[in-house]
């Protein structure tokens, strides 16, 4: 079962109201299915609604913990702040996450939005899930990540009352702050200090200027902890006469105090993290931004939790230790950021859009291997050390693993990337801006977020612009056509790729510009070939077939010659495909490309089965189907055993067709498709 809910707080105290409302909504729902409910299928949704810093995602996490006996299938966990960009969310990219963590591969996710939500309807149909969408900010955030099954809870945690969800969907719990007793309760629990009691006017006086909020609260337990000796009144004397001296919020005084508190190197992290892109961080990212090495970062962000002004929970299943600043302490954060000049502010941010993008180009590296590149490398950073993707002696196992860890960082960091193009191009880092476009296009094609990908390679081309770097616009210009052909958006891909043309003709004749510019005919037939016009396609890959021939690039020779094939077969005609598919099949062996190989041999079992040639047809599906399932691609397999079963039925082997069949069903049907 996938539970995405980290383990619960040391002290956790109050909400036995919303608690207690939640369970009584709980037993209603069980009671009503005990009843047979009229087809209901609707899920029990919980609304959480509190201001900042008053513990709605930990209640949200509470709740969850109670329901998991329950609810069998899985406890799911989504932030929209993660996807929100721009104050905006992509839905979609919500429930492809949540489709992911349901099983469903990368290569199965559909790619418009409405094809997505038929596919998480059919996915959770009947599951018994819980699911905590977090940091919602409206309703129509939240709606479309409602499950089908009516035994499946949504817990959504907001700001503020999630006013446009339909009257009586969900169970409204508005959580005010922690009345006196319980604020009292949770701040003895966290500073442990006899003083507490010893000195109640004291401590009376601390409580009202946490305002109740369990995030102040924790702040000055640990404040009062560090502050051993001394009588507590003269502490709280010294808050409230900054209190009334600056006019700042009352919890701001705990933050500041807690802030002064810090040491150098600790005090300076703190301000620097706002300027870390995204809405959690890895102890490698506080080491580059620092920029003091590995042991001085450690050492303050275990100062930062020991403050208070951490939250060192690892809410994802990333498993790379990653921390988060909550969102009022990043907001004082930044604030205090001021302590530090303009200069040294900019100096931090420019370090950190290098060093994620040096990290990205390194994993770009490993995961796609060596090939056409046009941005410079970044060399190390002084004091900020490189993510470990290398280990081992360099054996093979040792590659394969590195790809892997690469592809699974540009996944993890793809928040901090997509986040650093816009800020390298507001800032006016435009190199550095453009050259995230190239390990990005790495990530895309591994994992397709369509508006991300578009939004990304749109700024990066624009930075490419204001640089002047030609072979990047043309290589972005194609990068950027693609998102947009498979969103359907077929008249502006068309006119990327007719200005990405124009321009690679204003390059020089050397090798790599005319492989560039092969690479752009090349995309242009794609989206040809997804407009259905393969004649245009046909004529497009053959013409950049030759200039690889040209130019002795024998790897785009043979991916050439396939997609030629893959073409010609789509016209008719076959004997044609077939020579130039075994010719591709031929030389994707020789160069080691396994993929290409299986891929190409089940694009030859397909023609070679229009001919007639059945045996020699099964053969290559055979071959293609042990590939598909050795490298775990379902997506592969599912269109093979389709293959074979077609097969199959037309030489009378019904029984062998009904195997096939049911395979690819069960394939598609973990994937969320009928």
């Amino acid at each position: 079962m996938t539970y995405q809910i980290p383990p619960p707080v040391a002290h956790f105290v109050g909400r036995r109201r919303e608690q207690a409302l939640a369970a009584t909504a709980v037993a209603e729902r069980e009671r009503e299915g005990e009843r047979e409910r009229d087809g209901e299928s609707r899920p029990l949704l919980f609304a959480l609604s509190a201001l900042g810093g008053t513990g709605k995602t930990e209640l949200a996490f509470r709740l969850a913990r109670t329901l998991r006996p329950r609810h069998p299938d899985g406890v799911l966990y989504v932030d929209l702040d993660d996807l929100r960009r721009g104050g905006v969310v992509e839905v979609g990219d919500a429930l492809g996450d949540l489709l992911g963590s349901l099983g469903v591969e990368p290569d199965w996710l559909k790619p418009s939005f409405k094809a997505r939500c038929k596919q998480y309807w059919t996915k959770t149909e009947g599951a018994s899930l819980v699911i905590v969408v977090d940091n919602a900010r409206y309703a129509a955030e939240v709606v479309p990540l409602l499950p089908t099954s009516g035994d499946s809870v949504v817990i959504a945690t907001s700001h503020g009352p999630l006013y446009d969800l339909e009257n009586g969907a969900a169970v409204d719990l508005a959580l005010p702050p922690l009345d006196p007793p319980d604020a009292m309760e949770l701040l003895r629990s966290v500073a442990g200090d006899a003083r507490l009691d010893a000195e109640p006017e004291a401590a009376d006086r601390l409580i009202r200027l946490c305002c109740g909020l369990p995030a102040a609260l924790h702040v000055a337990g640990r404040w009062i902890r560090k502050h051993r000796r001394g009588p507590l009144p003269r502490l709280i004397d010294e808050l409230t006469a900054e209190l009334h001296g600056k006019g700042i919020p009352m919890v701001e005084v705990l933050w500041d105090a807690a802030y002064r508190g810090l040491g150098p190197e600790a005090a300076l992290l703190y301000r620097m993290l706002p300027s870390i892109p995204g809405t959690s961080f890895t102890p490698e990212s506080a080491t580059a931004v620092l920029g003091r090495g590995r042991d001085a970062a450690d050492r303050a962000l275990e100062e930062l939790e020991t403050a208070g002004l951490l939250d060192t929970r690892d809410v994802s299943d990333t498993g790379d230790d990653r921390k988060r600043l909550p969102e009022l302490l990043r907001a004082h954060a930044k604030r205090r950021a001021d302590d530090s000049t303009g200069e040294e502010r900019a100096e931090w941010r420019l370090r950190m859009v290098r060093w994620l993008l040096r990290q990205a180009q390194r994993a770009d590296l490993y995961a796609a291997g060596t090939r056409m590149t046009f941005a410079d490398v970044v060399e190390p950073i002084p004091g900020a050390p490189d993510v470990p993707f290398e280990d081992g002696e360099g054996t093979a196992t040792d590659a394969v693993a590195r790809k892997e860890r690469a592809f699974r960082w540009l996944e993890t960091e793809r928040h901090a990337l997509y986040d650093c193009v816009d800020l390298a191009y507001a800032r006016g880092y435009d190199t550095e801006a453009a050259a995230f476009g190239e390990p990005l296009w790495t990530h895309y094609l591994d994992h397709p977020h369509y508006t991300d990908g578009i939004e990304a390679f749109r700024t990066a081309l624009a930075a490419a612009q204001r640089a002047g770097h030609i072979p990047l616009i043309v290589r972005l210009r194609c990068q950027l056509a693609r998102p947009l052909w498979k969103q359907g958006k077929f008249t502006e891909a068309e006119r990327e790729l007719t200005q990405a043309l124009t321009a690679s003709r204003s390059l020089g004749e050397s090798d790599q510009f005319r492989k560039l510019g092969a690479s752009v005919v090349e995309f242009h037939g794609m989206l040809r070939s997804a407009r259905g016009d393969w004649a245009g396609a046909a004529a497009d890959f053959e013409a950049s077939r030759e200039v690889h021939r040209a130019i002795g690039n024998e790897y785009g020779v043979m991916l050439q010659t396939y997609r030629l094939g893959e073409a010609l077969a789509e016209l008719g005609e076959l004997e044609r495909a077939a020579e130039l598919l075994e010719e591709a099949r031929t030389a994707a062996g020789r160069l080691g490309r396994v993929r290409l190989a299986a891929r190409t041999g089940f694009a030859l079992g397909g023609v070679l089965h229009r001919l007639g040639r059945g045996s020699a047809a099964h053969e290559l599906y055979v071959a293609a189907l042990d590939s598909a399932r050795e490298r775990g691609a379902d997506h592969d397999e599912a269109r093979i055993l389709d293959a074979l079963a077609a097969l199959a039925e037309e030489e009378g082997r019904a029984t062998e067709a009904r195997g096939h069949r049911e395979g690819a069903r069960v394939i598609r049907a973990r994937n969320g498709l009928v």
